[in-house]
């Protein structure tokens, strides 16, 4: 294997080890769906850490989809990299994570802005074009959400929690659609990977995820049921990350389809961890602002604070 191969593979490792085990206070402080929830830093520090090995260790390639507009290709290239480090540590030892989740979701949304959307004329006919610009934009919408449930202001966190999951709930749908459609595609983010012939009933697994996706979108609107669409979601996601995509990994790791292969399988899980994080911050809405914001004023990204916001 390539020393990028194992780099990705350390970093995954490592970022949810350290994770899980931190946040397991938390885990144990939370009730029902909110213990899955509180796993969703976890799993988005996670998928960022590897995504930066690449960053780091095969720029020259990354950095020919930097805009030709924009100068330094390799600056920006290395530069987003730290960014994802930066999100990931901070994600990890929930610390700052006001300021890492806001930054990321801003982030995200430049590389929309200037990737995407520049290409809309051209590649409009294309479905892939738009599962992928919905992606990221699903990305920074989890980022939105979890920034807003430790935003000092209840008025302005709110609005930050309402933004994020009305974004997500017509993403979900969108993807549930393309699943249904397209069912012998990859499953999570649909792309275009087509599912191996030795994969069991994979158009019965794109169809329960598309059913998943359908029900959560407009869940996560609803006050009651956004802890449940969020936990729901991101746990079939997880599901299909471990069960569906790991061994696709396994037969494709001594090839040079292994790179693909942990993208694939970070891809969905930092899919499976914006769903999680859908779920962050409900208390905020059911009247609860008043005392939050005079907590987190003492110590707003502390573990123990995030842990009641679930």
């Amino acid at each position: 294997m390539s020393v990028l191969v194992w780099a990705m593979i350390i970093a995954g490792v490592a970022a949810l080890a350290s994770g899980v085990l931190l946040a397991l206070p938390r885990v144990r402080a939370a009730s029902g769906a909110g213990k899955l929830i509180a796993f969703g830093p976890v799993f988005e520090a996670a998928p960022l850490l590897v995504f930066s090995m690449e960053h780091f260790l095969d720029a020259h390639d990354l950095m020919k989809i930097v805009p030709r507009w924009l100068p330094g290709p390799l600056f920006w290239t290395y530069f987003v990299g730290v960014c994802l480090v930066a999100a990931a540590v901070s994600f990890i030892a929930l610390r700052c994570v006001r300021w890492s989740a806001s930054l990321l979701a801003l982030l995200f949304l430049i590389i929309v802005a200037t990737l995407d959307l520049p290409n809309v004329a051209k590649e409009a006919h294309d479905r892939f074009f738009w599962i992928l610009t919905v992606r990221e934009t699903a990305f920074a919408a989890g980022a939105t959400v979890l920034a807003g449930s430790v935003w000092r202001s209840p008025t302005v966190g709110a609005a930050l929690m309402r933004t994020g999951r009305a974004v997500l709930a017509p993403i979900f749908v969108f993807y549930a659609i393309e699943h249904f459609l397209f069912p012998h595609n990859v499953p999570g983010v649909p792309l275009e990977k087509v599912t191996p012939d030795w994969m069991p009933a994979p158009v019965l697994i794109a169809y329960l995820t598309g059913i998943t996706l359908l029900v959560a979108g407009p869940a996560l609107l609803v006050r009651r049921t956004v802890h449940i669409a969020a936990a729901g979601s991101g746990l079939v996601l997880l599901l299909i990350t471990v069960f569906f995509y790991v061994p696709i990994l396994l037969t494709e790791l001594h090839t040079p389809l292994a790179v693909e292969g942990l993208n694939y399988i970070f891809d969905t899980m930092l899919f499976a961890g914006t769903a999680l994080l859908a779920g962050f911050g409900v208390e905020r809405s059911e009247g609860r602002a008043g005392e939050r914001a005079s907590s987190e004023r003492k110590d707003p990204v502390s573990a123990p604070k995030l842990t009641k916001a679930q």
